[in-house]
């Protein structure tokens, strides 16, 4: 679940790809240099090494699935390029 308003960090994996389904709510989507908005029942994929931001533009909380995907899906495979909340 992601608040109204907030948004993400900045980040890539090295060894696992992700597909969100949008369950409820609007997703604003950076992936690679594209931004697109993903609403209710649509979904999109992050493939392995693709710099990918989510930010809630709505005014309602959003929710999704995340699935990952990949030889490794440990935490420590996160790669954050920027973050609001000063995590590196």
């Amino acid at each position: 679940m992601v608040k109204p308003g907030a948004r993400l960090s900045l980040q890539k994996h090295f060894h696992r790809a992700e597909h969100w389904v949008v369950v409820c709510g609007t997703a604003l989507v950076q992936r690679g240099e594209e931004v697109t908005l993903v609403s209710e029942n649509e979904s999109v994929h992050i493939p392995i090494g693709t710099p990918h931001r989510l930010e809630n533009p709505g005014k309602v909380p959003l929710h999704l699935i995340e699935v990952q995907s990949g030889a490794y899906l440990g935490e420590d495979d996160i790669v954050r390029l920027a973050d609001n909340y000063g995590r590196t």
